[in-house]
């Protein structure tokens, strides 16, 4: 499979400085592995675009104590305390996106669409600084689309082609982040021959997928936990 790479030689793909895009929902559908070796890895001065920052000491939440993380763009961050101690400090930039804004946001950035007016945050302090429109007497504010450097996303299963297909809600934002970003790097827990997905059963096609590492966690009662 020419799209296969280790973990490691996959973070060549990714700079200092870069706009990551990250799956995830909690820790379900997040790329565990790859986050493990970005935390391991020289990158530093990151901006992650992700629902959240994981949790204290997994997921995204340890690329943030690594002190890898200028910036967190994503709608809920409280889950993690060490993202709002750091936010407190100082040391995090966060800007806050209601979960469905950040959805459509990305999905606009994967379509070719500039932006969109929603009605979400309207009159509050997520409206400061952005365009206002009044439609059909209702004020919106205009939201641009977001695009990624790079999206580092988790399915179930790729085939040998690249193509992707998810473990329920861990699909979440992972499908849209494949079409949003310069380079896709997808985490699987396995790989197998090409054909033995449906066309129907395939969500992300592989002409979205760059690359494709395997998994390094065990999953266990629904759980991926850290192999011995």
């Amino acid at each position: 499979m020419k799209k296969r790479l280790n973990p490691a030689n996959a973070l060549q793909f990714i700079k200092s400085g870069d706009t990551l895009l990250v799956g995830g929902f909690g820790l379900s559908g997040t790329p565990l592995t790859l986050i493990d070796e970005l935390v391991k890895s020289d990158k530093e001065n990151l901006t992650v675009i992700s629902n959240n920052l994981g949790e204290e000491g997994k997921g995204l939440g340890k690329l943030l104590v690594a002190g890898k993380l200028k910036k967190a763009k994503g709608s809920y961050f409280t889950t993690n305390r060490d993202a709002v101690k750091a936010w407190s400090k100082g040391e995090l930039e966060i800007e806050l996106i209601p979960q469905g804004t950040l959805a459509e946001a990305i999905r606009c950035g994967g379509a070719g669409i500039g932006g969109f007016y929603t009605k979400t945050g309207a009159g509050t302090k997520l409206a400061e600084g952005k365009e206002e429109k009044v439609i059909d007497g209702e004020s919106y504010i205009f939201e641009k689309a977001i695009k990624g450097d790079v999206a580092i996303i988790k399915a179930l299963k790729a085939d040998t082609l690249g193509n992707l297909i998810y473990d329920k809600t861990a699909r979440n934002f992972n499908p849209v982040m494949a079409t949003a970003a310069k380079v896709v790097i997808a985490e699987v827990d396995e790989v197998v021959e090409a054909g033995s997905f449906t066309p129907e059963e395939v969500v992300t096609p592989h002409l979205y997928v760059d690359y494709v590492v395997v998994n390094q966690y065990v999953k266990k009662g629904g759980r991926y936990i850290e192999s011995i």
